[in-house]
């Protein structure tokens, strides 16, 4: 779901504002969008309403990156039982002029996978800033 939806209470607000300045921390051209879903119904049927989601767009296409755009999902498991929200993973995917270019997973093995991978520096990177994600919610 996108952030800006989720952003319904000063805990989470600050959370979100944590996780876009971790991720500028790693990528600091990047720009962050806290509505990368559209607002239709198909689009909706898609969204995991027990997720943050946010884009973060480069100014252009980089070699470095593979892709100019990156979708980060936190996902989480809501416990109806204790009324709360577990991290339960991140995934992030890289797109480019094509579509999606790679995706990294935090769920299984946290390996990069997709037919333009970005350069090893910057897997590493977005590797930490999962480790930090985890970090601020699990804490």
């Amino acid at each position: 779901m996108n952030a800006a939806e989720q952003a319904t209470g000063l805990e989470v607000t600050a959370k979100i504002a944590a996780i876009v300045n971790l991720f500028k921390a790693e990528f600091p051209d990047a720009r962050a969008d806290l509505k990368p879903w559209k607002n239709d119904p198909d689009t909706r049927e898609l969204v995991d309403p027990d997720s943050i989601d946010i884009g973060f767009h480069f100014p252009g296409w980089s070699p470095k990156f593979q892709s100019r755009s990156i979708l980060v999902q936190i996902r989480f498991y809501k416990d109806p039982l204790e009324n709360s929200h577990r991290l339960i993973g991140l995934e992030a995917a890289g797109f480019n002029h094509q579509g999606e270019a790679w995706r990294l997973s935090t769920v299984d093995n946290w390996q990069l996978v997709g037919q333009c991978q970005p350069a090893l520096q910057v897997g590493e990177k977005l590797k930490h800033f999962c480790r930090q994600v985890f970090t601020l919610f699990n804490g």
